[in-house]
């Protein structure tokens, strides 16, 4: 095999696996992360700081494997702690919400054109989702019921959970969200096919936070104590 083959079957396999980790790092704390801040956001928060050592520490590593590990372990901890800070103490003003998660937005941007483009990357990308999360359930109207959802008591917060998932079904806004996800898509698929690791690792960042909504808008429908918004 050629040794240009050789590099470029190693770029694509550098860029699954990247993307495989990215997923999981997405998803993780749908199941971690949400019910841990919910009974100790302080202890969650702080979590960051082991979080950011570790990635630091295997950065540094001569393994390539272990070094890419670790930058995208410190992108990850902005994330972390962005969705530790808005979950545990602002989770009642969905405003807040995207500026709070953003909040190494310069950070990030700084890195792309540094060893610590992989952590930009992801961190950029699991903004985007979220921005983008947001912005349809604003523009569907389902954000007015966020507080509502959360302040109701334990007995109607499931019911007004559903009544709210039930508005996307509507015609307009059911046609906004799938305009949305579509668009998404197209971008995931383009960003896939760009032979940079670090954009494999926001096509999947992305495509995972479109099926992790996905997830939520299904358990809000059918199941909605078990969404874990609630």
């Amino acid at each position: 095999m050629p040794p240009s083959a050789i590099r470029a079957n190693h770029r694509a396999s550098v860029g699954v696996g990247i993307g495989l980790a990215g997923a999981l790092l997405v998803a993780l704390p749908v199941f971690l992360q949400a019910p841990w801040v919910r009974l100790a956001p302080f202890s969650a928060a702080l979590f960051t700081a082991p979080l950011l050592l570790l990635g630091v520490l295997l950065a540094e590593s001569p393994n390539p494997n272990l070094s890419r590990a670790g930058t995208l372990l410190v992108g990850f901890s902005g994330s972390w702690l962005g969705g530790c800070l808005f979950w545990g103490w602002c989770r009642l003003h969905p405003l807040w919400h995207l500026p709070i998660e953003a909040f190494a937005l310069p950070l990030a941007l700084g890195g792309l054109n540094s060893r610590w483009r992989l952590a930009a990357s992801f961190y950029l990308a699991s903004l985007l989702g979220t921005a983008c999360t947001d912005g349809v359930m604003a523009i569907t109207g389902v954000m007015r019921h966020w507080t509502e959802v959360l302040l109701a008591p334990a007995d109607q917060a499931a019911l007004q959970l559903q009544a709210a998932a039930l508005e996307v079904l509507q015609p307009l806004p059911l046609a906004v969200t799938l305009l949305a996800g579509a668009l998404l898509l197209v971008l995931c698929r383009r960003l896939w096919l760009h032979p940079d690791p670090a954009w494999r690792l926001a096509a999947s960042a992305i495509a995972t936070t479109l099926a992790v909504d996905g997830v939520f808008l299904a358990a809000a429908l059918w199941a909605p104590q078990l969404s874990g918004l609630i």
